[in-house]
């Protein structure tokens, strides 16, 4: 199995209707959190760009690289970017494992009135270990899931089966890619996408073919 880096080719078009609606509360919510100081609790977590994942998202489905309309984002803070998808017609779950960010996340969807599943667990699942490896993290795969023949059961996200994700979104953090896209390769399934935000406006997709690995 093998990933295939997209040509993403995005529009810098802004946000309207209900989505900039949407971007606007949070940011405000947003706002309110550091001015309280709680930020300092979490310190990994990050924002993406709004505009840039909506961009990126729209031209997947566009282009139809998407053979779906399933989204799971890893690590999913405030969950800007689920309910984002939510508003684009997808059927949209976050994972958070923080339960405080996991709680203004699901305030958020729910005061929009924006239709969304957020799970308050790890996006690691159940067997699954990172550890600091040679210029950042490497995924420890469990060995009794080393295989994909079906004679062992696959991971699911307390009810959320991975394979039938069509997009999945994650911000990682610096060191965490390969970590990332080898997880992506782990528990999906082909002709999923992974859509990676890398910071600053870089956003990079991954279709996952049945071709052999070629790096």
């Amino acid at each position: 199995m093998s990933l295939q880096e997209i040509d993403l080719r995005l529009e810098s078009a802004g946000l309207t209707g209900e989505v900039a609606a949407l971007v606007g509360e949070a940011e405000l919510r947003r706002e309110k959190f550091y001015a309280a100081g709680l930020g300092l609790r979490y310190p990994r977590y990050i924002a993406s760009d709004p505009a840039v994942f909506h961009a990126a998202l729209r031209f997947l489905e566009d282009e139809g690289y998407l053979r779906g309309k399933v989204f799971c984002e890893w690590g999913s803070g405030f969950g800007i970017a689920t309910c984002i998808a939510a508003l684009c017609g997808f059927e949209a779950h976050g994972i958070e494992i923080e339960e405080e960010l996991f709680d203004l996340a699901t305030g958020l969807a729910s005061d929009q009135g924006i239709p969304v599943e957020f799970l308050n667990l790890s996006y690691l699942p159940d067997g699954y270990d990172e550890s600091e490896g040679v210029g950042g993290k490497d995924l420890i795969i469990p060995e009794y899931l080393n295989t994909r023949d079906g004679s062992v059961p696959r991971p699911v996200y307390d009810g959320l089966d991975p394979d039938e994700v069509d997009l999945f979104y994650v911000y990682p953090w610096p060191g965490q890619e390969r970590m990332m896209m080898d997880l992506f390769r782990e528990v999906a399934s082909p002709g999923a996408v992974l859509l990676m935000y890398n910071g600053e406006g870089e956003i990079a997709a991954y279709l996952y073919d049945e071709a052999e690995e070629d790096y």
